[in-house]
């Protein structure tokens, strides 16, 4: 699969406190939680988020707590991937289980401007930088993870295997 939008850069240590405060984890409709992505570090994030735009971020990308409120956050802001040096585990791990591909690409990140266009293609592993007209290597998922993303996370992935809608 691959993903086409406007790069909304961050820097290191981006945690889930400044993805989504903690004062709104009692939230549970996605799109009440979208209206506060990113509120504790860009309180302009959601007026300038894009369907498809892509997160960068630098090392460490969503440390900090586990919840899963922060990728849900994001993705229900319209973010179609993340990319970054590297991220918190637990952070990648929810990621991917609610469908948003989490990419490392550590050697693209300082090229990219805010505002460029990237695309990305999980499949070969691959980040472009359009603007600048360059092309970086990242890691290639396992084919498991490119299914579970493709079809928007873990549980549609249950799902379509228990033949489930």
């Amino acid at each position: 699969m691959i993903y086409r939008g406007k790069a909304i850069k961050y820097g290191d240590n981006i945690n889930t406190d400044v993805i989504l405060p903690g004062q709104y984890l009692n939230l549970t409709d996605e799109r009440d939680l979208a209206a506060h992505c990113m509120e504790g570090i860009d309180s302009d994030f959601v007026n300038k988020v894009e369907k498809g735009d892509i997160i960068v971020g630098g090392s460490n990308f969503g440390c900090g707590s586990s919840r899963e409120h922060a990728p849900i956050a994001i993705k229900a802001s319209g973010v179609s991937c993340i990319i970054a040096k590297s991220f918190a585990t637990i952070f990648y791990r929810n990621a991917i289980n609610i469908g948003v591909p989490a990419v490392e690409c550590p050697d693209a990140i300082d090229e990219i401007n805010e505002g460029d266009i990237l695309e990305v293609d999980i499949e070969k592993g691959t980040v472009k930088n359009i603007t600048l007209g360059k092309s970086y290597n990242a890691t290639v998922y396992p084919k498991s993870i490119q299914n579970l993303i493709n079809v928007g996370g873990l549980v549609n992935y249950v799902k379509s295997i228990r033949g489930v809608n």
